[in-house]
């Protein structure tokens, strides 16, 4: 611990100013106490909700324990950067084209992890410059870390019944990233709730994953099935999936708080490639090389070329018959590999069985 920290109060005034300074849409301190939110997880892996998402139990209590991850952690920065594109295609358009791809918005431009940890590297330089070597660590998604909780004690927002972090004057459409550090800072309190009765994050599922307020099954949410599942996607649970082929935003923008969010001032999260509106024939002809070319840089990339078209498969079966749609099932009827091959199989018998009821 820094034990000499001048004025720890005008510090953590003058971190904030810097975080806001390097694109950060607000700063927060947190301190490290997360009794709540490690019972709450406990149940929630108890329960099996997590699927195949080993990790989550895999560290033990490191993840509700931020001293046991980084030893000699007593305050954690929490940070939040806003994401939403201020252009591109309109993304309630895309999901009511069924014929169209639809990616969740925080992945159409350059792959966040990046772009924060480069920036949370750098307000800790600047901390480094005012005050000599102090002990951090920087993270983005990247370790068992309980990102949401720590942002809610660091009073960015509070966690809202779809379990997203919701904040009154920016919604919800921002990443999280984190400062664990020895400097013993004041602490920002946690602010109040502001769901109220509403429920709508929680009736617009389509897959009904969010199964209390403030509890999601994570093996049914769209997001789990498209990017975290690496096996077969569940047969009864692939027509509600629609033509979301990597993550899904329908609780976000049915969110009544999301009016007030802010768009993205990052370049970086500007939509690539025509990603934001493309069609999901388009996306299914592509080679692991024109996938790997055109993901570069990008979150979508880590899901691979194998589960990028198991995803457009079943949106393709999702999606009105035609002959093109047809055609470019049939064209990987024959891939190497046996999930690409089952997902397309499932998706042509879809269409063969509507056109023999003359269904669309």
């Amino acid at each position: 611990m820094n034990a000499a920290l001048p004025d720890p109060a005008a510090l953590a005034t003058r971190i904030k100013a810097w975080g806001r300074t390097l694109g950060f849409g607000a700063v927060g301190i947190a301190g490290i106490e997360l009794e709540r939110a490690e019972a709450h997880l406990l149940d929630w892996l108890a329960r099996g909700f997590h699927g195949d998402m080993d990790y989550m139990a895999r560290h033990g209590r490191k993840r509700s324990r931020p001293a046991e991850l980084v030893p000699g952690t007593v305050r954690v920065i929490s940070v939040r950067m806003d994401y939403l594109p201020p252009a591109g295609a309109d993304p309630e358009t895309v999901l009511n084209v069924p014929t169209a791809a639809y990616i969740s918005r925080y992945a159409l431009g350059r792959d966040y992890h990046k772009v924060m940890r480069r920036r949370l590297q750098r307000l800790a330089d600047r901390i480094e410059a005012e005050i000599g070597a102090f002990g951090y660590r920087a993270f983005v998604d990247s370790a068992p870390v309980l990102e949401k909780p720590l942002a809610q004690q660091a009073g960015l927002g509070w966690i809202g019944k779809h379990t997203n972090l919701l904040a009154r004057e920016a919604g919800s459409w921002f990443f999280l990233g984190e400062l664990y550090t020895d400097l013993p800072l004041p602490v920002d309190g946690p602010v109040a709730a502001h769901c109220g009765s509403c429920s709508a994050c929680i009736d617009i599922c389509p897959t009904q994953a969010i199964v209390a307020p403030y509890r999601l099954d994570a093996r049914r949410c769209i997001s789990y099935l498209t990017i975290e599942l690496k096996g077969s996607i569940p047969e009864p649970l692939r027509p509600l999936i629609g033509n979301r082929i990597y993550g899904c935003d329908d609780c976000q923008l049915v969110c009544p708080w999301n009016r007030f969010a802010h768009p993205a001032e990052a370049p970086d999260f500007a939509p690539r490639h025509g990603l934001d509106a493309v069609r999901l024939v388009e996306l299914f002809a592509w080679s692991e090389a024109d996938f790997l070319a055109r993901t570069e840089g990008s979150a979508i990339r880590r899901i691979g070329h194998v589960r990028w078209l198991r995803n457009i498969a079943v949106a393709l079966g999702n999606a009105p018959g035609s002959t093109a749609i047809v055609a470019a099932l049939q064209a990987r009827t024959d891939h190497a590999s046996a999930l690409v091959r089952e997902h397309v199989h499932w998706a042509l018998e879809r269409h063969a069985k509507h056109a023999a009821t003359g269904c669309t």
